[in-house]
């Protein structure tokens, strides 16, 4: 009977009776998204990127040729080569003392809304007091003032401090600016950091302020350096500020350098790309070296908590 029993199963399975393999398992089923996207051909994807990547280099590409390129010269290609422009502008031109001035507003910019911002973020995303609500909204409504409105009463307030023709009040006018967007996004940041990692350090007797500077500062890394560098760049290239609050030439930053090479009736075209690439390599450098966490940083400070 045990027999009869054995075949009648092994008929119903003869792969099993057999000894063979049990069948693969189907392959799990792709996606109607990534289906399509695999039928699409690649020339369709490559060319409308490498168009616009043309429209992005042809400027770079412009200016670079312009501050290369001999006095007099209609070439298209960048030889042969000169570093005159460079030399005249960062010598006669004063660009070696622009481009001081700018580091010093750029870097001090970064180093104060930073900490301001890490604080006041810290303060938003740990605490709940009653006006937090209408906090927030003043600090998204701030988004929508122009800087050139308060340009007056800036100009009034550094003139009573005696601040005019000083590095400084470029400075705070940039910060004041750029702490609303990095407020909210640092306190964004802070929020994904799960308290009970300060609470643990706590328990283990750290105040809040080494518990914070041991446990959530390492982790905000992205956060800060997102809003550091956004800071850093906007103060390298904003123009505003710096061309109403320092009028002595040698208080002048980068962005109002190049304002000078523009003369009532010629420009000096080679002058003005020379400096412009001066202008525009340690913003290149800034984000080429910080790409990852940039993106990483403004994606979880702004999307979350």
């Amino acid at each position: 009977m045990t027999a009869a029993l054995a075949e009648k199963n092994s008929a119903r399975t003869p792969g099993l009776s057999m000894g063979d393999d049990a069948p693969p398992p189907s392959a799990p089923r792709r996606s109607k998204r990534e289906r399509a996207f695999d039928d699409v051909p690649r020339w369709q994807i490559y060319l409308p990127l490498g168009i616009y990547l043309l429209f992005t280099l042809i400027p770079f590409y412009w200016m670079f040729l312009f501050a290369v390129r001999p006095a007099g010269s209609t070439s298209l290609v960048p030889w042969p080569m000169t570093g005159d422009h460079f030399s005249k502008v960062w010598n006669e031109r004063s660009f070696a003392l622009f481009f001081q001035n700018s580091m010093i507003v750029g870097v001090a910019t970064l180093i104060a809304t930073t900490l301001v911002a890490l604080a006041g973020g810290y303060a938003l995303a740990r605490f709940d007091f009653k006006i937090k609500g209408a906090f927030m909204l003043a600090l998204l409504c701030s988004q929508f003032i122009p800087g050139a409105l308060m340009l007056v009463p800036l100009f009034e307030i550094f003139k009573n401090l005696q601040m005019i023709n000083s590095l400084g009040s470029v400075v705070i006018a940039e910060t004041v600016f750029q702490l609303p967007l990095s407020i909210i996004l640092i306190s964004g940041f802070i929020k994904n950091v799960p308290v009970s990692l300060e609470e643990a350090a706590w328990v283990d007797g750290c105040s809040r302020f080494k518990a914070f500077c041991a446990v959530v500062l390492p982790l905000l890394r992205p956060g800060l350096i997102a809003v550091g560098s956004f800071a850093f760049v906007h103060s390298w290239n904003h123009f505003l500020f710096a061309l109403m609050f320092l009028s002595e030439q040698d208080k002048q930053t980068i962005p109002v350098g190049l304002n000078t090479l523009i003369g009532a009736d010629s420009v000096d075209l080679g002058a003005l790309a020379a400096g412009g690439v001066i202008a525009a390599v340690p913003v290149v450098i800034v984000f080429a070296f910080i790409q990852k966490w940039l993106i990483t940083g403004f994606s979880a400070g702004a999307v979350k908590g």
